[in-house]
């Protein structure tokens, strides 16, 4: 096991992912059982346990193939919303997925299970909520592996389409020119030096430097405590829209709309107080930074992943967790030109990407593992985490509708719980929408609903503030 899948074991950090997924149509329990017995259970982490060896073998961590009895990881829940109440559907689903935050996984068997709740709500005919721990792989993977088990709707025999990566990889001039030359010198200097700032930055927050203290930051032991899990549904075309109009990116956008969104939450949290004092409906200078986890290699392709299902065969070198992390700061304020938050998102994206902060945290991360044990990487680890604010996410999902056996989904809603934060983020695309995930504890953010509502207004506000085109 890799040290990030240990570290994900650790009191502080027994990391659980959840995929809520609503379906176009009642499932049927039956073809689902085959249709994962087929697939996600013959990939070889979802049909190993984990085992600890003895002290004499330095307490290291393998995977240990088993038999899957895959009926032992779907549950029915015996659930029956009455009265055809979709409100009342959609809190008994929300209720039941926040419950799960509350129970453990059995390690003595794979650690993944599906939860089948056959009632409509608001959104789908019916839901799955897939849940799987952390230390099978790293959240990319994960999903890319359960997208793999799904085809399109359109063509059951093709595997789901994904938006192609745009990478611009930095290399050496072509011309040597003496400007060309400079230029790329001058790149990669600011690039080392970025790079030194922020590794400062990440001993800092390690050492001393805190988050301001904000409705949004949990109190200590949030790790521990139950989290609700909510979402919202908005229009990626509009967010494509503000992209195209602003010359940025989709990544730029959201990270402007979110700033946005915490700036409008918080302005109404502290707007009595700070009104009756100064004037004012935000304190200055709030420091609120996110972490963003770095997959430091390819993740697998659906295709391979795909191939590897049937087979039975692993996908080499390119699963589990090879994690960094970056710390991303969210700026929040209250802007006369609601256009400003994207300006500062993409400022502070373009900033982050010209920075080797993701892959010095990888690395220092295994030294600390190597050299001074398990409990002490986690303990660092902790204490990064509690020195910031929310953990942020950004997934791109598949452009076209899809389906698992005969199961069309109409929407896909992944979050993490287990780390030391109170608010978790997470933004993930599915044809021409992009859902909005929130993982909040309550104790924190008893309204998560309304902020659901701030990221809808900032959006709305943002594109309503684009210049009119004739």
């Amino acid at each position: 096991m890799s040290p990030a899948a240990r570290l994900f074991h650790a009191p502080h950090f027994n990391n659980h992912i959840i995929a809520i997924m609503g379906s176009g149509k009642e499932i049927d329990i039956d073809v689902l059982e085959a249709g994962i017995r087929a697939t996600l259970a013959r990939h070889p982490r979802f049909c190993s346990v984990q085992v600890v060896l003895d002290e004499t073998e330095g307490k290291k961590a393998r995977w240990v193939r088993t038999d899957v009895e895959v009926e032992r990881h779907l549950v029915i829940p015996d659930l029956h919303p009455g009265g055809g109440d979709t409100a009342a559907a959609d809190r008994l689903l929300e209720d039941y997925v926040a419950s799960l935050s509350r129970s453990t996984m059995d390690a003595s068997r794979p650690m993944w299970e599906f939860h089948i709740l056959n009632f409509p709500t608001s959104e789908a005919a019916a839901v799955a909520v897939f849940r799987v721990h952390h230390s099978l792989g790293d959240g990319a993977s994960l999903m890319s592996l359960l997208l793999a088990c799904f085809r399109k709707t359109s063509d059951p025999d093709a595997l789901p389409s994904l938006p192609g990566p745009h990478l611009q990889p930095r290399s050496p001039p072509r011309s040597l020119r003496p400007v060309a030359l400079l230029r790329w010198l001058w790149a990669t200097l600011v690039f080392v030096w970025n790079t030194l700032l922020d590794v400062a930055h990440l001993v800092a927050t390690s050492i001393f430097l805190k988050d301001t203290p904000t409705p949004f930051k949990g109190a200590d032991g949030t790790e521990f405590h139950p989290k609700r899990f909510v979402h919202r549904t908005i229009s990626l075309h509009d967010v494509k829209a503000i992209k195209n109009a602003m010359h940025c990116t989709i990544n730029d956008v959201l990270v402007g709309v979110t700033s946005a969104s915490f700036s409008r939450y918080l302005s109404r949290k502290y707007g009595k107080k700070l009104r009756g004092e100064s004037g004012q409906q935000l304190p200055e200078n709030i420091r609120m930074r996110s972490t963003l986890l770095v997959n430091m290699r390819p993740t697998p392709t659906i295709h391979a992943l795909a191939a590897a299902m049937e087979e039975g065969n692993t996908t080499g070198d390119k699963w589990g967790n090879l994690l960094g992390y970056l710390l991303l700061p969210f700026p929040v304020a209250l802007y006369e030109d609601p256009l400003d938050y994207v300006r500062k998102g993409k400022a502070i994206a373009d900033r982050k990407k010209n920075s080797m902060e993701a892959v010095f945290t990888y690395r220092s991360a295994a030294v600390v593992f190597r050299h001074c044990g398990f409990k002490a990487a986690a303990a660092l680890t902790h204490r990064v985490l509690s020195n910031t604010t929310l953990s942020f996410s950004n997934i791109v999902g598949p452009v076209e509708e899809i389906e698992f056996y005969g199961h069309p989904m109409v929407y896909l809603a992944p979050t993490v719980y287990g780390h030391p934060h109170a608010l978790t983020v997470t933004l993930v695309s599915y044809m021409n929408t992009m859902k909005v995930v929130l993982a909040v504890d309550e104790l924190a953010i008893p309204d998560p609903h309304q902020l659901l509502d701030d990221f809808a207004d900032s959006l709305e506000l943002i594109k309503e503030a684009l210049p009119r085109t004739t």
